[in-house]
């Protein structure tokens, strides 16, 4: 699967800032990805491990994210020393979810 052919077509952002996006999204799994979890078709966790401004860039990203995207639900619940980042979709963007969790684990191996 090419970075973009996930990608919905209900997706507003341009076409030429997605790989901009995509590669945001990779920078914070590399980074700060600690584990995931799979509540069901509908839902993913991210568990991000805290730092100096980690919050505000998980939330900014997340907003510009639903901004383009508004089938995403994403829900922020930050701790001391992680960030848990509840990720939902609707019944008919389950592949999306599906590739963004599939993206969670490749990042994590390019780091």
């Amino acid at each position: 699967m090419s970075d973009l052919a996930w990608v919905p077509r209900s997706c507003t952002l341009p076409t030429e800032d997605r790989p901009l996006r995509i590669a945001e999204w990779d920078e914070l799994f590399a980074e700060r990805l600690a584990s995931t979890s799979r509540h069901g078709p509908l839902r993913l966790r991210l568990h991000l491990a805290g730092g100096p401004g980690v919050e505000e860039r998980v939330r900014d990203l997340a907003e510009r994210e639903s901004g383009c995207c508004s089938f995403f639900t994403f829900t922020t619940n930050p701790g001391p020393d992680m960030i848990g980042l509840d990720i939902a979709v609707d019944q008919q963007h389950t592949a999306v979810l599906d590739a963004l969790a599939a993206r969670t684990t490749t990042a994590g191996r390019r780091s």
